[in-house]
């Protein structure tokens, strides 16, 4: 396994450190108090986590090779880091151990929540159709904020740069789920049982898999994407940036949302 590059590792995560805290002592987390204001929160955030898939499968087409014939792309170790975490979010496993991804398992969550699905579904469908973002965005009625959140999103999936992809991967995604938030929808769950079981499984299995064992492997990752190369680490982390202060603008809609219904 390469070297990790720990100085500008470090330097990165420092200058994010202030926004990662802006996100993980959001004042969203203080005003979901039922069912009710959660699926408000599944409304915007099954957005992040379907552009998440986007975000994994473009650096899987960019960092291996998945055309026919068949030859041997990068380096193995990378082939191996990005097809691991693959796995993990692409055919995971439910509370009973039924395979499917993480995007479905959220779906399953928000229905089993009383969740309005048209829109996602509406989305996914037309977008399926027309592969036109914003046809799909104008036809679902996407929420301003989320739809921002995604145009981010595939703008840095559109710049083909694979180094770019994988911070906002690294440090924009993983690891982002207050201690505070698993509270509220363990207390949540109790009052309301059988309504946000499967929503609650998700965020365990997201802390589990995806802010543990995920977020080592992504970090080796962009390590080895960024190499030795200052500007590959300055893009990097100026797109880090972006994204999280695209996540905030998110959390600030959803809370916007719930306290003036």
């Amino acid at each position: 396994m390469k070297e990790i590059h720990d100085q500008p590792i470090s330097d990165i995560q420092s200058r994010i450190e202030p926004l990662r805290q802006q996100i993980i002592n959001h004042k969203l987390y203080g005003v979901i108090k039922d069912v009710k204001d959660l699926r408000v929160f599944m409304k915007y955030h099954v957005y992040a986590v379907w552009d998440f898939m986007s975000l994994l499968k473009t650096l899987q087409q960019n960092l291996t090779c998945t055309t026919v014939p068949w030859f041997p792309f990068g380096t193995a170790e990378t082939r191996f880091l990005i097809n691991e975490i693959v796995v993990g979010e692409e055919s995971d496993v439910d509370a009973h151990g039924n395979r499917k991804s993480h995007f479905e398992l959220y779906q399953e969550a928000m229905q089993q929540s009383g969740a309005n699905l048209n829109q996602i579904s509406l989305f996914i469908e037309t977008l399926k159709s027309t592969r036109d973002l914003n046809q799909a965005f104008s036809t679902a009625n996407v929420p301003d904020a989320a739809k921002q959140f995604v145009e981010f999103t595939f703008n840095i999936i559109n710049s083909n740069k694979p180094h770019l992809q994988s911070a906002i991967f690294t440090f924009g995604r993983e690891d982002l789920i207050p201690s505070m938030f698993m509270s509220i929808i363990k207390d949540i769950d109790q009052n309301f049982p059988n309504s946000i079981s499967i929503f609650k499984y998700y965020l365990e299995r997201h802390i589990e898999i995806d802010g543990d064992h995920h977020s080592h492997l992504a970090i080796q990752m962009t390590s080895n994407l960024c190499g030795t190369n200052d500007v590959f680490w300055k893009e990097a982390e100026d797109a880090t940036i972006n994204s999280l202060n695209m996540r905030i603008k998110l959390w600030d809609a959803v809370f916007d949302e719930i306290t003036n219904s």
